[in-house]
């Protein structure tokens, strides 16, 4: 080690080498980690104004890496003017006013006439402090900050870790960076990869860094791992005349357990092969982190590919060995658990949900299945396609399988192997496909089932759910949503949207409500507003603005319970808003709003009520009152047809009269009887406009 540290080149002038050395950091931790770290160490130079003109983050499962290049090698020098005490002050005032300032004498001042007396000024020049003496406090505040899902306390040190820091590299310059980590040593060495590399590694500058970690069997760059392990996974497999079944999730996992990864493959026992395809490859990614491998016809093939962190001396045939042994017991598990679940039908099991416990207060995972199998039963009307009886029956079985050895053992595949059993015992095809598809979405980027059942059978849960946690007072705050109530919501409004359902939801959350206790809450209302809010995140994608939703959301006192309906309408009015004439009435509403908001809090009164023909004097008035008369009635029925577009059109008739009407008439006129008539006229306004949406919600 001495030999290599003689010979150690310094870094390039603002060059910032941290290396944070530990045992194994989870895989699902690494990414998010050294992004932080990034950041952290990114504002805390610039706020200590000495940025860094490139930053690098690298992680292996053993290190967290950042290069900071173009660091300057000091703060800048700074200049700043003080006022000191009035000429003629006390001595002590004067002499205490130097000493703050750094300054040897008061000739050194400038006396100036602030125009409220004459008062000493000093200028106090203060040198940037050099890089290397503000990095220590910059590093060490990142290191503590850096938040971590879980971390532990070790002996060495009192800095909390994912797991236990062994060593630490900090270079500035080529120099090393001391920092307060107690017992961690903190240097300039390091270590290369764990079997196959021995001994301390000395560096001096983040190239040598990089050469001696990739001499020592350590590909640091996590992206260079990445495609690696991609391309070898492929070439091995085609060499076999396969293809990798792609899994993106599963090749970030094994990226963030190997330091040097090495691509082996296995081969599976033939006698496995019958096994549902989802079994095998559950069994594979799940527990053992193997890649499944697909004939030409897209069927399973009897091989497994898989990622060690080591070479060994003969060529992997001992690690593909153990591998081959592992998979063997766990399929052999499966096996198993196939054989025996497929002895007692599916419908047998459901009556065994009542052991267990879907929540205290809402009873068992059986009591929760027949709510679901009532709500199944109404939600049918409104699925066209949907069969009541098939949809109850799907309901009934849709959590059966939670009770079988195969979920019980791999809980990802339930509903899956609830299909399987369900055509195993002569269940409707439909059925069987409910049970697997209930479950979806299960987030904002799965696909929505379309069958009619499977659409059933996966609101009545989500709903039933949502009705029955709000009833008990269990509702999402803050961050905190433990059962999931806001992906439930998403999954409501993506099954009806998608599916184009006219659903009143008001009526199916009192469909549900009647399922429960009589002394729980009725939170109907309470949803509705919660799915609004669902509905403003989910739109808010696709760049539409909360105020839209709102604004057709609650009119006249009554909410809008039809998603389909809700968002036709606002389609409708996002689209008019965009246009001249839209944007113009949006004005011209406002305008006629306020002028009624004013003189009704003045007058405390309301202006609403007919319009007296009588006293429309001025061809303006008469004009609009003839205009809101007809588009009023004519929206009405386009309103009533759904047909918001045109309802909208009919809106735009009325710019021309408004214009004219603020443009030729006096509104608050000296003639009582004239000036409620035209405050009538405004309000008519006002409601006209309404009855399409509730344009005082529009913001902009």
């Amino acid at each position: 080690m001495t030999e290599n540290c003689s010979l150690i080149e310094r870094g390039a002038r603002g060059e910032l080498l941290l290396e944070l050395l530990s045992e194994e950091i989870p895989a699902g931790m690494q990414g998010r980690a050294i992004a932080e770290l990034v950041g952290l160490l990114r504002d805390k130079l610039s706020a200590a104004e000495v940025p860094a003109a490139e930053l690098r983050g690298y992680v292996t499962p053993r290190r967290l890496t950042v290069i900071a290049k173009g660091i300057p090698s000091a703060q800048p020098d700074r200049s700043e003017e003080r006022r000191g005490p009035r000429l003629g002050a006390p001595a002590t005032a004067i002499e205490g006013f130097l000493r703050s300032a750094g300054i040897a004498s008061i000739e050194e001042c400038e006396v100036r006439d602030t125009g409220r007396g004459e008062f000493y000024f000093a200028t106090v020049n203060r040198p940037g402090r050099p890089a290397a003496e503000v990095l220590p406090a910059l590093v060490m505040s990142a290191a503590v900050e850096l938040p971590w899902a879980k971390s532990m306390r070790y002996p060495a040190s009192s800095l909390r870790w994912v797991r236990p820091l062994t060593s630490v590299v900090c270079l500035f310059e080529g120099e090393i960076v001391t920092l307060p980590l107690d017992r961690v040593p903190v240097g300039r060495t390091t270590r290369g990869h764990r079997f196959l590399s021995s001994g301390e590694i000395c560096v001096g500058s983040a190239a040598e860094y990089l050469e001696c970690l990739g001499k020592a069997c350590v590909v640091v760059d996590q992206h260079s791992r990445k495609q690696a392990i991609r391309q070898d996974l492929e070439a091995l497999a085609e060499r076999e005349s396969l293809t990798v079944k792609p899994d993106p999730g599963l090749l970030d996992e094994v990226t963030g357990l190997a330091e040097f990864p090495v691509v082996l493959a296995g081969a599976i026992d033939r006698q496995y092969m019958d096994l549902p395809p989802e079994v095998l490859a559950t069994a594979m990614r799940t527990h053992q982190r193997y890649f499944s491998c697909l004939q030409s016809d897209g069927t399973p093939a009897p091989r497994f590919l898989f990622v060690a962190d080591n070479i060994a001396a003969d060529h992997g045939k001992t690690i593909i060995a153990g591998n081959e042994r592992v998979l063997r017991a766990r399929l052999a598990d499966a096996r198993f658990f196939w054989d025996q679940d497929r002895r007692i039908p599916l419908a047998s099991r459901v009556e065994t949900l009542s052991q267990r416990v879907f929540h205290a207060k809402l009873g068992s995972l059986y009591d929760k299945t027949l709510r679901m199998e009532h709500l199944a039963e109404f939600l049918a009307d409104f699925v066209p396609g949907a069969d009541r009886e098939r949809a109850r029956r799907a309901a009934r079985l849709a959590k059966a399988d939670l009770s079988t050895g195969m979920v019980g053992e791999f809980p990802e595949l339930q509903g899956v192997m609830g299909r399987y059993y369900a055509l195993h015992n002569g269940e409707h095809p439909a059925v069987a496909d409910a049970i697997a598809e209930y479950y979806r979405p299960a987030g904002p980027n799965d696909q929505c089932p379309t069958a009619p059942l499977s659409v059933v059978a996966a609101l009545a849960d989500r709903i039933d759910s949502l009705v029955a946690f709000f009833a008990i007072g269990e509702k999402p705050t803050g961050s905190r949503d433990p059962f999931a109530l806001r992906r439930a919501a998403l999954g409501i409004i993506r099954l009806i949207v998608e599916n184009s359902l006219r659903v009143p939801l008001a009526v199916a959350f009192q469909e549900a409500r009647a399922t429960l206790a009589p002394d729980f809450a009725d939170p109907a209302s309470e949803l509705l507003d919660f799915i609004a809010e669902r509905l403003r995140v989910h739109l808010r994608q696709q760049g539409i603005g909360h105020d839209l939703i709102a604004a057709v959301f609650e009119r006249g006192g009554k909410r809008e319970d039809d998603l389909v309906r809700l968002l036709a309408r606002v389609a409708a009015l996002r689209k008019f808003l965009g246009s001249e004439d839209g944007a113009n009435l949006l004005t011209a509403f406002r305008r006629a709003s306020n002028i009624v908001a004013i003189e009704e809090r003045r007058d405390d009164r309301s202006y609403g009520g007919n319009i007296d023909p009588t006293l429309l004097q001025q061809p303006e008035e008469r004009v609009l009152a003839e205009c809101l008369t007809e588009v009023d009635e004519r929206a009405g029925t386009f309103l009533r047809c759904e047909r918001f577009e045109t309802a909208m059109s009919e809106l735009a008739r009325l710019r021309r009269p408004v214009d004219d009407f603020f443009d030729k008439v006096t509104v608050n006129c000296d003639a009582p009887a004239l000036r409620e008539n035209r405050l009538r006229l405004l309000s008519c306004i006002r409601t006209t406009l309404n009855r399409v949406a509730d344009f005082s919600r529009i913001e902009g």
